[in-house]
């Protein structure tokens, strides 16, 4: 199953992505992250992987990916990408960081001032997650920029469940209610995760978005809070993690 995991910036989504991953892991599945945020470079302290191999770098940057990609088309293909398919176990190693049994996966980011447009970085991962075949024992859980740039690339094309990390912020509910209609439109299923909840924001927050498509709410916690702000490894578990992740798994049994 492949779980993108949107938001508006500062909500909390790489948090969200790391502590689903996991949660997930323990529960004896294999797990890859993907890191589809071109502009925070911090995912990987989370997860307590090494500094990650970019893989739009490997590629020979922008112009070396958009060249690769340009060779791999074809007559037949009518300037569409060919159907490759890849699984999991066929990323190559040097690819990958680890850490507790959790691969990440990088696919850009933006280095340089006045380096250009971040949309082959786009292209690269819609490319990626649409060909990519996940096993029954497997999750991907991709970690995509602020907003609503990768619906207008297609990105989430690929998934098979949007998770939109909602704070408290007005901002955050307008945003949910675009996404909303995205996924409508993309047939897509969506769900939410309240973060950063406190009692008297609570009712606030469930006057935007729909009750019975919040599969957790997680408070404020100063410990996870810490972390992040140190870009330290994520150490704490969380029962509404539990909990949301009990919900996805029973998805994936559906499928």
């Amino acid at each position: 199953m492949k779980v993108l995991i949107c938001g508006k910036g500062g909500s909390g989504k790489s948090t969200v992505s790391v502590l689903i991953a996991k949660n997930l892991k323990s529960r004896g599945y294999k797990v890859l992250l993907v890191d589809a945020d071109e502009s925070n470079s911090g995912l990987h302290c989370l997860a307590g992987c090494s500094s990650p191999v970019i893989l739009i770098d490997s590629l020979g940057g922008k112009k070396g990916a958009k060249d690769k990609m340009i060779q791999a088309f074809s007559k037949e293909s009518a300037g569409m990408m060919p159907e490759q398919k890849w699984r999991i176990r066929d990323i190559p190693d040097e690819y990958l960081a680890s850490a507790h049994g959790i691969s990440l996966l990088t696919v850009g980011k933006v280095h340089h001032l006045g380096e250009g447009c971040a949309c082959m970085m786009g292209a690269v991962s819609k490319t990626f997650l649409s060909n990519l075949i996940v096993g029954k024992d497997e999750f991907v859980i991709a970690d995509t920029e602020a907003g609503v740039e990768h619906f207008g690339r297609n990105v989430a094309q690929g998934c098979d469940m949007i998770l939109d990390v909602v704070d408290p912020a007005f901002e955050s509910f307008m945003l949910a209610e675009k996404i909303q209609d995205m996924c409508r439109d993309a047939k897509i299923p969506v769900f939410f995760i309240l973060n950063k909840v406190e009692e008297q924001v609570r009712e606030a927050m469930f006057r935007h978005i729909p009750r019975e498509k919040v599969i957790a709410e997680i408070p404020k916690d100063r410990d996870i809070f810490m972390d992040s702000l140190e870009g330290r490894e994520l150490g704490k578990e969380l029962p509404e993690i539990e909990s949301a992740c009990e919900f996805i798994e029973s998805l994936k049994r559906k499928q």
